[in-house]
């Protein structure tokens, strides 16, 4: 079967060359994680499911592109998986720009190396997918990783700016008091007052310093227990049914991990709602489950009007909406996609969408199946 972004199938009506690839997945990222282990520092200790990331996703993606004909034509066509595998670089790990190129070269020698060990002879076409799959991945990844950081330093100093400006203020009244009194006990008072706000604010800068040394953030508060995945979908599939009369399909399989089940719980509820709200009337909402290297793939898919890759980006943050959705009289992709991400993201993985006319619209969790040593990972959501 094919982990591609866009609704999984088994693979029929691809080319020799696509079949091969997926074939050699495993082989391929086995290689692909030993070299980065010995050669990227910043690699060396991270544990295997935030170092494959989203890369299988991306993996299929190319195999796929790889069919003549076939919808996707590259990598990253329509899809989000790239910038994501950025997003989560520079919030989850200690990578620098150099570590994520150096990453994604690696993946096309590996993967290369792969096909002609298995006796594949790419034509100029292929190589040149998956030559531009990868050079895109790193434009996309990189603006990602670069944005992220950025996003994160603004949120430290409007943070700072905000939770400062209280006891700051504080300070400042209690020093005009003092020197408009000349009573000891109200200036001994009011003098009390005012150093337990310098230390406050001392400590809220040592703080900050603190959270810089690893792009610290503010994430979904998370109480992680250990259950079933596929009955959390299966409850929130009965109450969408129940509550909202929308029909909803899924594939029961089990996965156990350790997530906040509340959280997620909710962040199903937006996508399937948003997939009512935007698909085509009439045809099925999809649920899907997987356990890929460790990593719990959650996807909802739905048909109808594709939403265009300059705007897959917009609908994540807060307060913003698609294009269509704002043109028309449908509510949504105000904060429901925004709390989705956050939720993903301070389950230390992230979410993407994938969406075209023909392939219809899949949105993708993609987290750890074991949450507990994310679970502090920063969040621009």
């Amino acid at each position: 079967m094919t982990y591609a972004s866009d609704q999984k199938d088994d693979g029929s009506g691809l080319s020799l060359a696509s079949q091969r690839m997926l074939a050699l997945r495993e082989q391929v990222f086995a290689q692909w994680e030993a070299e980065v282990r010995a050669s990227v520092e910043e690699a060396a200790q991270l544990r295997h499911p935030v170092l494959i990331d989203t890369l299988p996703v991306f993996y299929d993606n190319i195999a796929e592109s790889l069919t003549p004909g076939y919808s996707r034509q590259g990598g990253g066509d329509g899809t989000t998986v790239a910038a994501e595998h950025g997003g989560e670089r520079a919030r989850v790990t200690g990578y620098d720009h150099v570590a994520l190129i150096d990453e994604y070269q690696l993946l096309r020698r590996c993967i290369l190396e792969a096909l002609a060990g298995d006796g594949i002879s790419l034509s100029h076409a292929e190589v040149l997918v998956i030559d531009s799959s990868i050079d895109a991945a790193i434009k996309e990844a990189i603006n990602a990783f670069t944005l992220v950081h950025r996003g994160l330093q603004e949120r430290f100093t409007a943070a700072l700016t905000h939770d400062l400006r209280g006891p700051l203020h504080a300070t400042s009244m209690a020093l005009d008091i003092i020197l408009m009194t000349d009573d000891p006990v109200r200036i001994r008072t009011v003098a009390a007052k005012a150093l337990a706000n310098v230390q406050r604010m001392g400590g809220m800068v040592s703080e900050l310093l603190d959270s810089m040394a690893f792009h610290g953030g503010q994430g979904v508060s998370l109480e992680l227990s250990q259950f079933d995945i596929c009955e959390l979908v299966r409850e929130v599939q009965l109450d969408a049914v129940a509550h909202q009369g929308i029909p909803v399909h899924m594939t029961p399989v089990s996965v156990h991990g350790w997530w906040d089940r509340k959280a997620l719980w909710r962040a199903i509820e937006n996508m399937i709602t948003n997939a009512r709200k935007y698909g085509q009337d009439g045809t099925p909402i999809t649920v899907n489950i997987d356990n890929v290297h460790e990593r719990l793939l959650l996807t909802v898919h739905n048909h109808g009007e594709p939403i265009p890759a300059s705007e897959q980006e917009c609908i994540f943050q807060m307060y913003r909406r698609a294009e269509a959705a704002r043109q028309g009289v449908k509510g949504g992709w105000g904060i429901g996609l925004p709390y989705v991400r956050a939720v993903a993201e301070s389950h230390g993985g992230s979410v993407g969408v994938d969406s075209s006319r023909e392939r219809g619209t899949t949105f993708v969790i993609d987290i750890p199946v074991d949450c507990r040593p994310f679970q502090g990972a920063p969040t621009l959501a």
